[in-house]
């Protein structure tokens, strides 16, 4: 699977919302930074040759699916972001956001919570 650029990135999101869209639904769905409909069409035709979107085809206008679940893009590029930037270690990355004040103490007593109870 493929990285994608943050616009592509942006583009699945709203994709993976739609569940599926023309162009133009993409289009009215960004709200800033808006591309050109050309521009917009490329970035999805990227995807589609990425393995990341389908399409329908009625006649002269594609309407776009994805292919990948928004779950399966999200453990993938976690697990390289944990490997890249923590060393491969989940206790790094929470380590990370208790010193960063991004989890509060409440939410590692529930994480640790929902790990007792898989046990």
């Amino acid at each position: 699977m493929e990285k994608l650029t943050n616009k592509e990135e942006e583009i699945m999101h709203v994709l993976w919302r739609l569940e599926k869209a023309f162009v133009k639904d993409v289009l009215a769905e960004i709200k800033d930074d808006k591309p050109h409909y050309n521009t917009l069409s490329t970035i999805i035709r990227n995807l589609e040759d990425k393995g990341y979107v389908a399409y329908n085809a009625y006649g002269k206008t594609h309407q776009y699916f994805p292919i990948v679940s928004k779950e399966d893009y999200r453990k993938r590029f976690m697990n390289v972001a944990i490997d890249n930037y923590f060393n491969n270690s989940y206790k790094n990355m929470v380590s990370f956001f208790a010193k960063e004040e991004k989890i509060s103490v409440a939410e590692l007593k529930e994480i640790i919570a929902l790990i007792e109870k898989e046990k």
